[in-house]
């Protein structure tokens, strides 16, 4: 696998409004998955499917510091390699690996301008 971003996913404070901006702008499908207030978004359709989202409740109010922006997941062969080359080249591990189940083990980190990025091993059943 090359590493490829796979995944997206646009922080809200207001995930309902998020959600009909997205609808009526670009002509995303929201799919309510997981926790209340979390959706996976569909960027495509028939053939093309696009790059899988989520759409989700911002963890942290922006005061300056919360996340802006898209949250990125790249996609490798070997997330525990894929961490060790995180930290010999200065970016710094935020969260222990996790399973997520039948999607894979997913980890984040923050790169060498402390912007904030996934990294998964997905599961080779898992769709995308």
């Amino acid at each position: 696998m090359a590493n490829h971003i796979r995944h997206f996913a646009v922080q809200a404070d207001d995930v309902e409004r998020a959600r009909r901006f997205y609808e009526a702008a670009f002509g995303w499908r929201f799919e309510a998955w997981g926790p209340p207030g979390f959706y996976l978004i569909h960027t495509g359709e028939g053939t093309d499917q696009g790059l899988q989202g989520a759409l989700q409740q911002r963890q942290v109010a922006l005061s300056g510091g919360g996340m802006r922006g898209f949250e990125c997941t790249i996609g490798v062969d070997d997330l525990d390699a894929a961490i060790a080359r995180v930290n010999l080249y200065g970016g710094k591990i935020l969260s222990d690996p996790f399973e997520i189940p039948g999607v894979g083990r997913l980890a984040f980190f923050e790169d060498a301008e402390a912007n904030r990025v996934g990294i998964m091993q997905y599961d080779p059943a898992c769709p995308g």
